[in-house]
């Protein structure tokens, strides 16, 4: 035989390194919540092999059956799931962003008061600047109850969140 038969089939660890990439990829698969996994769109077969090795307890049985899905990765464009998984931990990365961001203004506003809403104002004009001036007045006042407090942060917590995720230009 000549050399030039074997230049077009991958090398054995190749082929080992697409077989385990695949096995990490249906492993991905198989930790998504079920309506993340019909999102997705997969063949029948791989849908219903990753159903399967969530209901396995067995550890073996796990390891066989994350085999089989990497198998029948080989016959499917596994781009599309990674894309598709990659725009998904973007997203969730982006959100839980926003969600520290406006946590770090509510703490800051309950603690400095109009100091940091004047900043905050001046960050995400325009506002309402009276109604989040209440929501923070009732978030932190002691003369009422721990419950009214309490609302009053989750409410401007959700105020904040909206004001940060708005874009800044107001005609998109």
């Amino acid at each position: 035989m000549s050399d030039e038969a074997f230049d077009d089939t991958p090398s054995k660890s190749a082929r080992k390194r697409a077989a385990l990439a695949a096995q990490d990829l249906g492993a991905r698969l198989i930790a998504l919540r079920e309506t993340e996994l019909v999102s997705l769109d997969l063949p029948e077969p791989l849908l219903d092999a990753v159903r399967e090795a969530r209901r396995l307890t067995s550890r073996a049985a796990l390891a066989r059956q994350r085999q089989y899905i990497g198998k029948l990765m080989r016959d499917i464009d596994t781009a599309s799931i990674e894309a598709a998984l990659e725009a998904r931990s973007g997203a969730s990365g982006l959100d839980a962003r926003l969600h520290k961001q406006a946590e770090r203004w509510r703490q800051r506003l309950l603690a400095e008061g109009d100091d940091a809403l004047d900043e905050f104002a001046a960050a995400h004009a325009p506002l309402d600047r009276a109604q989040l001036a209440s929501l923070i007045h009732a978030a932190g006042n002691p003369h009422v109850s721990a419950g009214t407090r309490t609302t009053a942060a989750r409410r401007l917590f959700r105020a904040l969140r909206a004001l940060i995720r708005r874009p800044a230009d107001p005609n998109c």
